[in-house]
């Protein structure tokens, strides 16, 4: 959502407003209900593999008048199973298959506000961080409980919470490739936002948008696809 025109709103009002107006609620459940029966059997390949999943390009925050952006994006395979295909046969059934990822880091910030400054911390402190895959609907990045913190410093002190009240998700397009990719375009994700006088605490919304390169760290000759059921 653009804002064209705010007269008598102070600078500071402006821009929190601008910050969280780009911002819709999406029910997972309901987003999916009218894609579920058009979608097949999901295989991601090659089972047991680790990924790695960057940024390419900028992350940016849409948010009207201004605009928050990331320079480097990332998640990264650690210990356990985080950032894995898993084994046979479970990278493969009627529905998604969901994978556990490390929770990924935004780096090197800045916005088009003079004077703003923005961070962004996440957290697995309330669930994991998760990856959705299913082969003829749309992917879904699954962000924990309270696990994203969008803070701005300077101008206007705010606090944005992703999924504040619980698990969340933001819908994607897969596409398999060399590498393979995961792109939000506008992904809408609730939010809550806390602060000063300034800051608009009944905005419960905000947007992303943003290409992931996914990379097989486990052989980087191989890619990670996603494929019907039934091409195992």
């Amino acid at each position: 959502m653009r804002v064209t025109h705010k007269p008598r709103i102070p600078a500071a009002r402006g821009l929190a407003l601008g910050i969280a107006a780009s911002f819709a609620v999406v029910s997972p459940a309901v987003a999916d209900s009218g894609r579920a029966a058009l979608a097949g059997g999901t295989t991601v390949s090659p089972a047991g593999h680790r990924f790695s999943a960057s940024a390419q390009g900028d992350v940016v925050f849409d948010a009207g008048p201004v605009t928050v952006t990331c320079a480097r994006s990332s998640t990264v395979p650690s210990a356990g199973k985080l950032n894995q295909v898993p084994a046979k046969p479970g990278n493969s059934g009627p529905g998604a298959v969901v994978m556990d990822i490390n929770p990924p880091t935004f780096e090197s910030c800045t916005t088009n506000a003079p004077g703003l400054k923005a961070t962004i911390t996440t957290n697995a402190n309330h669930g994991s961080w998760q990856v959705a895959l299913r082969n003829g609907a749309p992917a879904r990045l699954i962000i924990p409980t309270q696990g994203f913190v969008l803070t701005t410093s300077g101008l206007l002190s705010c606090n944005v919470t992703a999924a504040p009240g619980g698990a969340a998700s933001a819908e994607a397009a897969w596409a398999n490739g060399t590498p393979s990719s995961l792109g939000f375009t506008g992904a809408n994700i609730p939010v809550k936002i806390e602060g000063g006088f300034f800051c608009p605490t009944s905005i419960t919304a905000a947007t992303i948008t943003a290409t992931y390169k996914v990379t097989d760290t486990t052989d980087p000759a191989q890619s990670i696809t996603v494929s019907d059921v039934q091409q195992r």
